[in-house]
């Protein structure tokens, strides 16, 4: 059950938000606003319940809730940024390298044997960046997917993610959620010229080139590994979160081997499933709408955009990309 952002499956007395294309509410058939599909799920005779909607409120208490259960977190001795120059709003398109040192002064590479870590970092070598390349998948590159859930999925973070999709009547069952994670997150579409050449995954988390630039590569982990490589040179920053432990957020420019990211915002020292687990909950809560959510008391939004050309399942969307939405 997506709530799609058009339908009001799921959704029914789902708040007023003036960010939703149409609305869920008892009010919206007084102002004219109901989705077409009101109706059918919210009226007594639908048979979407009203309390399986998904109420701002809800995602304010349990983004918090995920936030306490990062149990894999980096402390704040395990990272050290140098964050260096900032850049004002205008400013983010110059392409000009102001940060003459490395964004990551140090990190604690203990973190990458946790096992989250280490299933999530064998994952970022299976993907060619650039759009237009169809992506080839091997037998192995599959276990390593598995793998990966399997970690997440013995954490605190995604414990407590699928018991409230649970209770929101979206899955039955552990296996169905695990399914449909390696489906929206790892199946393949095509960006351009036909070819299966790109994932939810390898856009958000392992990044890719379209058209000269870099799009997606939202994720603080690959930054460090490439840009120990001498692969990714730091450019300055745009905005840096009110957190003063990790996770915070920081929105970035950077150079990928001369492909340039204008803004590219990312969580700073979250555990893989954290991350992955954030961006879950508000691509099925509110796919192409803003999300908003609450981390230590500090409001924060994620954006997240379901692909509209292809399905898989029965009509169930791809994820297209999920990022933090930095100021």
């Amino acid at each position: 059950l997506y709530t799609a952002p058009d339908s009001c499956e799921g959704r029914c007395q789902e708040p007023y938000s003036q960010e939703d294309q149409c609305h869920c509410h008892a009010g919206c058939q007084e102002t004219r606003s109901c989705c077409e599909d009101y109706a059918r799920h919210c009226l007594p005779e639908g048979f979407s319940r009203s309390q399986d909607a998904i109420a701002d409120q809800e995602l304010l208490q349990l983004s918090e809730q995920l936030y306490e259960a990062d149990a894999n977190k980096a402390q704040p001795a395990d990272i050290t940024l140098n964050p260096q120059h900032q850049v004002a709003p205008g400013e983010t398109g110059d392409q000009q390298d102001h940060s003459p040192l490395p964004l990551y002064r140090h990190v604690n590479e203990k973190l990458f044997s946790k096992p989250t870590y280490a299933s999530f970092i064998q994952l970022l070598d299976n993907y060619q960046r650039a759009t237009g390349s169809e992506e080839e998948v091997t037998p192995e590159e599959l276990r390593e997917q598995d793998r990966f859930l399997e970690e997440v999925m013995k954490t605190g973070v995604m414990k407590k993610l699928f018991s409230f999709l649970q209770h929101k009547n979206r899955y039955s069952s552990e296996q169905e959620f695990v399914a449909d994670l390696k489906e929206m997150w790892f199946g393949l579409y095509s960006r351009g010229d036909g070819q299966r050449d790109s994932s939810g995954f390898e856009h958000v988390f392992s990044g890719e080139v379209k058209k000269g630039k870099v799009s997606g590569f939202h994720n603080w982990i690959r930054f460090y590994l490439l840009e120990k490589q001498g692969l990714v040179n730091y450019f300055s920053h745009n905005f840096d979160g009110p957190w003063d432990t990790y996770p915070d957020v920081l929105g970035l420019q950077f150079s990928w081997d001369g492909f340039y990211k204008e803004v590219g915002s990312a969580f700073i020292g979250c555990s893989p499933e954290f991350e992955f687990g954030l961006y879950t909950l508000c691509f099925i809560a509110r796919p192409g709408r803003a999300c908003h959510l609450s981390l230590g008391g500090h409001s924060l939004s994620i954006q997240t955009y379901p692909w509209t050309k292809s399905t898989y399942g029965n009509g169930k969307k791809f994820v297209a990309t999920a990022y933090v939405i930095s100021p």
